[in-house]
This record gives C-alpha cells, sequence and structure tokens, in this order.
C-alpha cells in the first residue's frame, strides 16, 4: 500500500490544539451539599468512574478521526507495470472508389474479382499490423472525403474500408483533392509521423486541385506519400471473334503518381495482382516503422473509500451513543 497525500497524518494532533487555544464553555453548576465524610468519600469513587466512562467516550471519536486521516491520505495499491507502444505514425490511407475500380482483373481463389475486393482484402491485413499507429481513411471518387479521421482505434478503420463501395465518392478520380484533403487532416500533427499511402487506379480527372501543386504542396507540410498504381497490364475479353487481350491500365496514369512520390520524399509501386499490392503493402510497413520506445504504465486501485466507509458508520455509531440510545439498550441488557 502507497499514499499520495501522506502529510495529511500530520494533522492528528489538530483537534487538541484547537481545543488548548479554545477554552471549553463555562457551565454554572450548583453547591455540592456534603452533610459528611462518607458521602464526600463516595462521591469522589464516582468521580473516578466517570473519568475511566469518558476515556471510554473518546475511543470512538478518535477513531473517527484517524479514519479520516487515513482516507485523506489517500492509499492506494499499484498493479503490474504494463507497456503502451507510443505511435510513430499518423498514417491516411487513401482509396480511389471510381467507377473504373469495377474492373475484374483480378484473381481470388482462382476467380476473377473487382479490384476493390482486393483492395480490401489486403488492406485489412495492412491495417491489422498496424497497431500502436493511428490510421485514418479518405475514400475519394469525382470528390475527396474524409471516411474516418486518426485513431487508433484500427477496427474502426477496417469497418469503413470493408463498407466503402464503388461509386460512393463518384465515378470521376480527384487525385488533387484527395491529397489536399490528407495534407489538411496531417499538418497539425508531429513532422515526423506525417504519412500518406494513396492507391487509384486511374488519372487525375476530377477535382479542384492538381495533383503535382498538390504534391508540392504536401512537401512543404512534410508530409511523405506513398503511390500505387492498381491494375493488371493485360486482361483476356470475350468478343464477337472469340476472345481478345486488352491493357485494362491504360488510363493509368503511372507518371504523375512516380512524381508525386517523388517530390514528397515517398516512393511509388505497380501493384499487377493481389500478390504484388500484399507485398507492397509489406515494403510500406518496413519502411514506416510501428513503434517507438513503449511508455511504461502501471494501474493504481485506489482505496481510499474503505476508511472514509468505515468513519461513517463510526460516526453513526458515535451519534446513537450521544443521543443514549445505545447506554439504555446495554443497561436493559445487563438487567
Amino acid at each position: 500500500m502507497e499514499w499520495h497525500w501522506p502529510w495529511a497524518f500530520l494533522l492528528f494532533p489538530l483537534p487538541w490544539i484547537i481545543r488548548a487555544f479554545i477554552p471549553a464553555a463555562k457551565v454554572q453548576q450548583a453547591a455540592l451539599l456534603v452533610p459528611n465524610l462518607d458521602a464526600w468519600t463516595q462521591a469522589g469513587h464516582q468521580q473516578s468512574g466517570v473519568s475511566k466512562a469518558s476515556l471510554r467516550h473518546w475511543l470512538l471519536p478518535l477513531f473517527v478521526w484517524l479514519a479520516v486521516l487515513t482516507a485523506l491520505a489517500r492509499p492506494y495499491q499499484s498493479g503490474e507495470v504494463v507497456e503502451l507502444p507510443v505511435s510513430g505514425r499518423d498514417l491516411m490511407l487513401a482509396v480511389d472508389l471510381s467507377a473504373s475500380m469495377e474492373k475484374e482483373d483480378m484473381q481470388l481463389n482462382n476467380r476473377p474479382v473487382n479490384r476493390l475486393v482486393i483492395v480490401k482484402q489486403v488492406l485489412n491485413n495492412f491495417i491489422a499490423q498496424r497497431q500502436g499507429d493511428r490510421l485514418g481513411l479518405v475514400v475519394f471518387g469525382s470528390e475527396a472525403f474524409l471516411q474516418a479521421p486518426l485513431t487508433f482505434d484500427t477496427q474502426t478503420v477496417k469497418q469503413f474500408m470493408n463498407e466503402a463501395q464503388i461509386g460512393l465518392a463518384g465515378k470521376s478520380t480527384a487525385i488533387g483533392d484527395a491529397i489536399g484533403l490528407t495534407i489538411k487532416r496531417l499538418k497539425n500533427n508531429p513532422e515526423n509521423s506525417r504519412v500518406m499511402i494513396l492507391l487509384t487506379d486511374g488519372s487525375n480527372t476530377s477535382g479542384e486541385v492538381e495533383p503535382l501543386k498538390a504534391a508540392q504542396l504536401a512537401a512543404k507540410n512534410n508530409v511523405k506519400i506513398y503511390t500505387i498504381g492498381l491494375g493488371a497490364d493485360l486482361m483476356e475479353v470475350p468478343s464477337f471473334f472469340g476472345t481478345r487481350r486488352v491493357n485494362p491500365s491504360r488510363d493509368l496514369d503511372e507518371d504523375t503518381l512516380r512524381q508525386i512520390a517523388q517530390i514528397t520524399g515517398g516512393s511509388f509501386f505497380r501493384a499487377r495482382d493481389s500478390q504484388e499490392l500484399q507485398q507492397i503493402y509489406q515494403f510500406i510497413d518496413e519502411l514506416e516503422p510501428t513503434e517507438k520506445d513503449p511508455q511504461v504504465y502501471r494501474p493504481q486501485q485506489n482505496l481510499f473509500h474503505w476508511p472514509l466507509l468505515a468513519a461513517f458508520i463510526a460516526s453513526l455509531l458515535l451519534a446513537l451513543q450521544q443521543s443514549g440510545i445505545v447506554s439504555r439498550f446495554n443497561t436493559a441488557g445487563g438487567k
């Protein structure tokens, strides 16, 4: 057991100090008539008994005062030491939800799926590994929206990502606006922890901010951007004469994504399938470490309510004693 305010016990002699400096009120007493010496001796014995009784009456108030001082000193018990991770990064995920994400040029369990399905699967694993970081989610199409602000609650970010649907933010692609919104959410955070992961499968076709101007603004605000270009290079589609091969990623603006990463000190990655996308996020996870030195936390359990409860119960007994109820009860029991 330890104490927050052990100096509270220095107040123990306070009642006696007050009694010494503030004299008791004088009570006028009638003269005592003693016709003989035997009666005087008997009165002396009664006075001795009264002194012993008054001493017993002091015990309960003394206990109340000690209990109050113990509660005032705030006793507590310390638990086991717990280490809390310190966030190494404030990491914002920006995911393209434009209409082109509907293209089924990815494979999952040997069957074709659209690009967003693969992104959700890979991001779920990535988010689960970033325990201790603050994560946020921006989705963009024709406009950019903050889906989840920066938070340590990675489970909520994962849920918002899984609930995202193609076309939720419009059918076009506003890459510059997504960067601008991310800068706004990161600029007041520590400079060495501002990271953005931008994933898109197209080029900037909407929005008010040009991507390269947004990248320059990000560099001024020390926001590092990792860009990921998503989409297969080759895909077979049915036609009148059978099947033909097409490039489903012909609209992907790799040059702009590469320049955005270069301007901000990040890196550009090309993800043609789910395996490459998984490897990219693993590589980013290595580049941006999750934790710094952990903080040590030791939980405390306050115990002041127990002596306070004892003081309350003793005060009730004292009040009953002074009212005479206890004395009458003891007298009745003695009979």
